[in-house]
């Protein structure tokens, strides 16, 4: 249940403000659920945002047991195809900024080596609010756990709203994060880069 809420949560990206998305990826990564299922799709409504029907799909899949109203769910605007997200993606920071910061550091050494995670990327999203440093991660198992973990590590090191996209293995990437992904710079590998094990 928390992946198909997690991969629904990974498909708004960029089209869900950040300091919300942040919040409901923190729910679904603990005991919010309950609420998230409330709250998400009268975001969804109030905001208009729509969704495919993929994304209905594991709306009602994820959050309908735990108390979604069906009929909130189904005022949803449905969309044809995915919007453009309006953004340009840069590996290095627009303000000359690199990663070599405590950001980086504590990534590296929260993740180099660990099981179920792959390549550990980081890259800038520039349009809308300003740049933002986004992390990619590809998993393999305990994503919505993962993402919520490494949200809260980045908001202790002083991130408001963390841009944490924890990417499972094999998954049909949106528009969003195969822009992200193509303009990357490598943080580090977990054990699972590569499809083999990496030697811590």
């Amino acid at each position: 249940m928390s992946d198909t809420c997690h991969e629904l949560l990974l498909r708004l990206a960029g089209r869900l403000p950040d300091e919300v998305l942040w919040r409901f990826r923190d729910w679904a990564a603990t005991d919010g659920i309950l609420v998230l299922a409330r709250v998400l799709p009268r975001t969804l409504l109030h905001d208009r945002i729509g969704l495919t029907d993929q994304e209905q799909r594991l709306l009602v899949d994820a959050l309908v047991p735990h108390g979604a109203d069906r009929s909130a769910i189904s005022s949803i605007r449905g969309l044809d195809e995915l919007p453009d997200p309006g953004y340009t993606f840069s590996p290095e920071s627009p303000d000359r900024v690199s990663m070599g910061d405590s950001a980086t550091v504590v990534l590296g050494a929260t993740l180099r080596g660990r099981p179920g995670v792959g390549e550990v990327r980081a890259s800038w999203r520039l349009g809308g609010n300003g740049p933002r440093r986004l992390v990619l991660v590809t998993a393999t198992s305990g994503f919505a756990r993962l993402a919520g973990e490494l949200q809260r590590v980045l908001r202790a090191l002083g991130e408001h709203d963390p841009c944490v996209e924890v990417l499972p293995a094999g998954l049909d990437l949106s528009p969003y994060h195969r822009a992200a992904l193509e303009a990357s710079e490598l943080v580090c590998t977990g054990a699972e880069a590569d499809g083999h094990l990496v030697p811590v």
